[in-house]
């Protein structure tokens, strides 16, 4: 399958691509939120394309993609890959710009801050939020919900106790509940914090019912500007989707495995999780010789993974349960949460690899039988080549009126629109399908020659010996007669003409050749015909406004009549 026929075979889902060369570097990694639009356009138009993207497309030997959630978590991933593969073609992305995250602090009474740094210091990060506006919503939201301190007092037991601090202009403003004197419990203020976490976390529907609720107290007491806010801040909730399977502050140095099994293949589908980011997306082929159990594929796909890898996870997620020997890794078979999902994840990316390979094997399975048809033509025929290159001519009239020609072209055993031809007969008058063929022909080659383009291994003649004969003559006036073979085929019996025999050939009905001429003949009589109808229908629309005008004509030509 080539490169282009790969970028059509892509799911119509969000996610990443990487483009690698011939070499296997990685040239670039790009995001979607339809990768099959996105990866096929790249090899749309190229030639309008400006000059960097034009070279980065002829080097693009192999596609690697990976389906997510949504288009942001795309954005997050491609943000993460860029970083730690920084691909040739792609903008430099430094820790300078990276996305912002929310962090609850490690601290006594926590607070909430907006951070581009994450530290390891036990405080907890949540994001990164590519939409900044969002975070500063989000934290606004959390603000308003639960009051809490952004002092940076050292809120020790004894310190509160000594009384050292004073409530400043936040308590007073009812946005801090004054934990620094003693005026809200720790206890409260943790509850407020698991809260503002579960927030975090994406678990909002009960926090967006709470907004409701606040909204129709709000309306009730005729606050109409507070439930226009609270309005405000529920549609900002609503747009924010919850936190990204492929990012999560709190999964750090995990290897995720999923497997589909059928009878003589195992399908596995590895995530590296390296700080909440999956850095590494691959699906792997196991060849099973005595059906294997899943279990047992997954042990031996483990061993090999970690090894080409040299991943030293601190915990495996797998489906299911398996064995692996004095391994002090511990494994989890998820149920819910977190880990479920990237479990999940995992098994998406699965089926569509899945469905790429056996598309990719069907399609090789199809090209293995055009190639042994194409063999089978060129012994049925006689043929000194394989016809990869073959073009037929179908003429098309209605009782004389309105004649036109059609050529379709077959490559490799497969239509080739882009080589598809229509003609209008200039030369002849009347119903003369042999004229009109030797017309067409002459045209036809004489083209193809003075522009110096290859000529077909074969062309069908849809029609008998008349047809055949006209053909010939055309080609011997060009000296082309011999350069390649020319056949009939008579539509009642399907019988195939030879130049200069008058006894046709009969091939086998079930043959795979005869049914490939059949194909190309009648791929050539659709599109004549079609062609011909719209020729006609033109003509016939120009006809009749031609009449109409002339039936005005007179009137608007008509002398002033005298005034009375």
């Amino acid at each position: 399958m080539n490169i282009k026929e790969t970028a059509r075979q892509l799911p119509e889902e969000p996610g990443i691509y990487k483009f690698f060369d011939k070499n296997d570097i990685l040239l670039y990694v790009g995001k979607a939120k339809n990768l099959k639009k996105r990866v096929s356009s790249y090899f749309m138009n190229e030639k309008n394309q400006i000059g960097k993207i034009r070279y980065l497309v002829a080097q693009i030997q192999r596609i690697e993609y990976t389906v997510v959630d949504s288009e942001y978590d795309a954005l997050l991933l491609e943000n993460n890959l860029i970083k730690k593969h920084q691909p040739k073609y792609n903008s430099a992305l430094k820790d300078g710009k990276s996305y912002p995250f929310l962090c609850v602090t490690n601290e006594r009474f926590p607070r909430v801050l907006p951070v581009r740094k994450v530290i390891k210091n036990g405080s907890a990060y949540y994001g990164p939020y590519p939409n900044i506006s969002l975070m500063h919503t989000l934290n606004e939201l959390i603000k308003t919900l639960f009051p809490l301190r952004n002092c940076t007092l050292n809120l020790t037991e004894k310190n509160i106790k000594n009384k050292k601090f004073k409530v400043c202009l936040e308590y007073h403003l009812g946005n801090c509940l004054g934990p620094c004197e003693g005026l809200q419990r720790e206890t409260d203020y943790t509850n407020s914090i698991s809260q503002v976490e579960n927030i975090l976390k994406g678990h909002l529907s009960q926090v967006m019912e709470y907004l409701k609720s606040l909204i129709k107290l709000s309306v009730e007491k005729m606050e109409f500007e507070k439930a226009e806010i609270l309005k405000n801040k529920l549609e900002s909730l609503s747009n924010y989707r919850s936190k990204s399977t492929v990012v999560n502050s709190n999964l750090n140095n995990l290897d995720v495995y999923s497997i589909q099994s059928e009878k003589n293949i195992a399908f596995i589908s590895y995530l590296r999780v390296v700080s909440g980011c999956v850095v590494i997306s691959r699906v792997f082929e196991f060849k099973k010789k005595l059906e294997e159990h899943d279990s047992e594929v997954l042990e031996l796909a483990i061993a090999k993974i970690t090894d080409e890898y040299q991943s030293r996870p601190d915990e495996i997620i797998l489906p299911v349960k398996v064995f692996l020997p004095d391994s002090p890794i511990p494994i989890t078979i998820p149920a819910k949460g977190d880990k479920k999902k990237l479990l999940q994840l995992a098994y998406r990316n699965l089926l569509y690899y899945k469905k790429d390979y056996l598309n990719q094997k069907q399609t090789l399975k199809n090209k293995y039988k055009k190639s042994k048809t194409l063999e089978r033509l060129k012994t049925d025929l006689n043929l000194s080549d394989i016809p990869e290159y073959i073009e037929c001519i179908d003429n098309s009239n209605f009782q004389g009126a309105f004649p036109v020609a059609a050529l379709v072209c077959f490559r490799k055993g497969k239509p080739s629109k882009s080589d598809y031809r229509k003609f209008h007969i200039k030369s002849v008058t009347g119903i003369d399908d042999f004229a009109s063929m030797k017309e067409i022909v002459t045209r036809r080659y004489k083209r193809l020659t003075n522009e110096n383009k290859p000529l077909p291994n074969l062309l069908i003649i849809d029609g008998g010996k008349g047809q055949l004969s006209a053909t010939v003559e055309a080609l011997k006036e060009m000296n082309l007669y011999g350069k390649f073979q020319v056949i009939g085929i008579a539509k009642k019996l399907e019988e195939i003409y030879f130049p200069g025999d008058s006894t046709p050939v009969h091939i086998d009905k079930r043959s795979p050749s005869l049914k490939l001429i059949q194909q190309i003949r009648n791929e050539a009589h659709r599109f004549a015909i079609s062609f011909h109808r719209r020729t006609r229908s033109k003509n016939i629309e120009k006809t009749i406004t031609t009449k109409d005008d002339a039936r005005i004509q007179p009137i608007v030509a008509l002398p002033n009549l005298p005034s009375e």
